[in-house]
């Protein structure tokens, strides 16, 4: 079986060629459920190249064949206020492409498209879709609004206008792949590519991302890029296991003491809670000082995001 080049590492390198969109067409026509062309890459946030960028975000921003804007992010480390910062990429990108002074008619629909291989937050399924809409309170009806377009007065609805956001849960998939979609994420997950794929975009990966094809330098590159990420993981994992245990066994530890030391069976019981409970804390305070996010924490702990927060 061939080997294929992982997205996150094609969409740094690669998927800004030109002779490359069809990559990257292929993923937007399958989620956003209609036919993308790509007319252009538009100037994005610098992608450094060295040894010390291996856990920056990717982010490519293109436009299509309707003029409106299409942001997608690959990250790979957990990040605090991620909405947030979704959203300043979103009315920056709006933004930074009307000219000061030309009319409102020039303020472009974007979609944000966000590929994220830690577990953000918490929800069932691998992708999520979400957009601004204006809905009658009483009356439960979408609102639709006046505007002029090439002299001519129509009507259009929110959805035609505000952004997009999709965030698509690349760990969450473990499902064996039949639709198009599933093929899509099984291929950002695990690298594969079904043989007999017709899938939008993935056909064109299968040509384009062979791990082949790259020269030694490229494969040496890639090879440490993909073994840095492994490395990180398995770090910020076993830190948040070991620093259970040793919490555990120190605050089991002091229970037994503390209850040893009271000669009753109740004192042991109440030392052991207690021991017990300072060892959450003390994992707890281990892991917020690795800044690991307050729900994984609160996953390891049993403790709640309030008494994390206190920490």
């Amino acid at each position: 079986m061939d080997k294929y080049i992982r997205f996150d590492w094609a969409a740094k390198r690669m998927l800004r060629n030109k002779a490359n969109f069809g990559v990257l067409e292929g993923l937007m026509t399958v989620l956003l459920n209609e036919q993308v062309t790509i007319v252009e890459i538009l100037e994005s946030e610098s992608n450094q190249m060295t040894e010390d960028d291996k856990f920056n975000r990717v982010d490519i921003k293109a436009r299509n064949s309707k003029g409106e804007i299409i942001l997608v992010e690959i990250q790979q480390t957990r990040e605090f206020y991620y909405l947030q910062r979704i959203l300043y990429g979103v009315a920056k990108a709006i933004t930074e492409h009307i000219k000061l002074g030309e009319k409102y008619d020039q303020v472009k629909k974007v979609y944000s498209i966000s590929i994220v291989y830690f577990d953000l937050g918490k929800g069932a399924d691998y992708l999520y879709h979400g957009q601004n809409t204006l809905v009658g309170v009483h009356t439960h009806d979408q609102l639709v609004i006046n505007t002029r377009d090439k002299n001519a007065i129509k009507m259009v609805t929110p959805t035609d206008i505000f952004p997009e956001y999709y965030i698509i849960r690349v760990n969450e998939f473990n499902k064996i792949a039949t639709t198009p979609l599933e093929e899509w994420l099984d291929y950002l997950r695990t690298g594969n590519i079904k043989d007999d794929t017709t899938t939008p975009g993935l056909s064109e990966a299968k040509e384009k991302l062979r791990y082949l094809q790259m020269s030694d330098a490229e494969r040496h590159a890639y090879d440490r890029h993909i073994d840095n990420i492994m490395i990180e993981n398995d770090i910020m994992e076993t830190k948040a296991f070991e620093g259970l245990e040793k919490g555990l066994a120190e605050g089991l530890a002091k229970g037994r003491a503390e209850g040893l030391a009271e000669g009753l069976a109740e004192g042991r019981a109440e030392g052991r809670a207690e021991g017990l409970a300072e060892g959450k804390l003390e994992v707890a305070r281990m892991m917020k000082a690795n800044n690991i996010p307050t729900d994984q924490i609160c996953l390891f702990t049993g403790l709640s995001p309030e008494e994390v927060e206190s920490l």
